[in-house]
C-alpha cells in the first residue's frame, strides 16, 4: 500500500493527540495487533496491543502535562517519516525534560501502523 501526504498526515496527528492524552484505545487503534513499536534501536522491540497499552501507562505516570509536536513529514511508499519534539516535567522531582526525535511509521494496507521505529535526544 502507499500512503498518500494527507493521510500520512491525519495518521500522525491522531498518533500525536493518542500520545498526548494517554489514551490507550486510540493508541493502540492506530496499530495492527501485531505491531511492533521500536523505542530504541538497538533494543528489542515492543510487540502487539499489550505492549504498546503498559508502555503508554507507563509513560502516563513518569510523564505530567506531556506535549508532543510534529514538525514535518514526509511519505515514502508505505513509510512515513516525521521529525518531532516532545516535553513534559517528570512528577518525581518536577524537572521539565525535552526531547527532540525522528520516527519512521510503516503503515500496512488498512492504513494502521506495522513498524514504529522511534531516535530520540533527552535533555533534562
Amino acid at each position: 500500500m502507499t500512503i498518500g501526504y494527507a493521510a500520512a498526515h491525519d495518521l500522525l496527528d491522531a498518533f500525536a493527540g493518542a500520545r498526548t492524552a494517554h489514551d490507550g484505545d486510540a493508541f493502540t487503534a492506530l496499530f495492527t495487533p501485531d505491531a511492533e513499536l521500536a523505542l530504541d534501536p538497538f533494543a528489542t522491540p515492543l510487540a502487539g496491543h499489550n505492549d504498546l497499552r503498559a508502555y503508554l501507562l507507563a509513560a502516563a505516570g513518569a510523564e505530567r502535562w506531556y506535549d508532543l509536536a510534529i514538525e514535518r513529514h514526509w511519505v515514502s511508499g508505505d513509510t512515513v517519516l516525521a521529525a518531532w519534539h516532545a516535553s513534559w516535567t517528570r512528577p518525581a522531582d518536577g524537572a521539565k525534560v525535552r526531547q527532540a526525535g525522528f520516527l519512521s511509521a510503516e503503515v500496512g494496507g488498512d492504513g494502521r501502523i506495522v513498524r514504529l521505529r522511534l531516535w530520540t535526544v533527552t535533555r533534562e
